[in-house]
C-alpha cells in the first residue's frame, strides 16, 4: 500500500488532536481520597467527613474554595489545587494544607 502525502497530513492532524483532546481529558481528573498524597493530606471531598480528631486544625466553614491553594471560581463545583497538579478537587473539599484566602 502506497501512502501520499495528502494521507500523511490527514492523519498527523488526526494524531495531534487526539493527543491534545487525551491531555485535555486527563487535566480534568478528579483527585481521589485514596490517592496517596490526598490521602497523606487528609483530603476528603466532603469537608463535614473530616476525622476532626485526627485534624484538629479542621474547623467548621473550611473548604476548598476558600483555600488560597484553589485554583476554580469561588462558587465551583470543582478546581485545580496547586498541591495536586493535573488533577480537580472537590469545591466542598477540605485537606490538612488548608489556608484561607487573603
Amino acid at each position: 500500500m502506497k501512502n501520499s502525502r495528502r494521507q500523511f497530513m490527514i492523519l498527523s492532524a488526526a494524531g495531534a488532536c487526539t493527543l491534545a483532546l487525551n491531555g485535555k481529558v486527563q487535566a480534568q481528573a478528579m483527585i481521589a481520597e485514596t490517592d496517596p498524597q490526598a490521602a497523606a493530606l487528609g483530603y476528603k471531598a466532603d469537608a463535614s467527613k473530616v476525622d476532626k480528631a485526627k485534624y484538629a486544625k479542621y474547623a467548621a466553614g473550611q473548604v476548598c474554595t476558600n483555600c488560597a491553594l484553589f485554583q476554580g471560581k469561588a462558587d465551583a463545583a470543582a478546581g485545580g489545587c496547586s498541591l495536586f497538579a493535573g488533577k480537580q478537587v472537590a469545591g466542598k473539599g477540605w485537606c490538612s494544607a488548608y489556608a484561607k484566602k487573603a
